[in-house]
């Protein structure tokens, strides 16, 4: 497994992530969100595994502002809209690869072991 673990140092959810997968053996690498963020083809890995930009946005995140720009760009330009303010994402983003998670959800990632 190649897990990478894109998050906020101060996320609740990112640090129970880490916990997890330190609890059982499980190497990964965690990218701090704020400083490095996502690439663009990262981005779209991602996107495409969740299904959608939709479930990549934190509904609740603390700019509003930058939220509402996304939701109400046009289509082609939501991709380069979230790339530009991903304090947006919701955090963790859980990559293996292929596959990825949005949030805390360790009943996707025991099927990856």
């Amino acid at each position: 497994m190649n897990i990478q673990i894109f998050g906020a140092k101060k996320c609740f959810d990112t640090k129970k992530a880490e916990r997890y997968f330190k609890e059982r053996g499980i190497k990964y690498q965690l990218i701090d969100i704020k400083e490095k963020g996502l690439s663009k083809g990262e981005y779209q890995n991602v996107r495409q595994a969740v299904g959608g930009w939709e479930a990549l946005l934190c509904t609740d995140c603390r700019d509003q502002d930058a939220l509402a720009l996304i939701k109400y760009s046009p289509d082609e330009d939501k991709d380069e809209k979230i790339l530009e303010n991903q304090q947006v994402l919701k955090t963790p983003i859980v990559r293996n690869g292929k596959l990825a998670t949005v949030g805390y959800k360790p009943e996707i990632w025991k099927n990856w072991e």
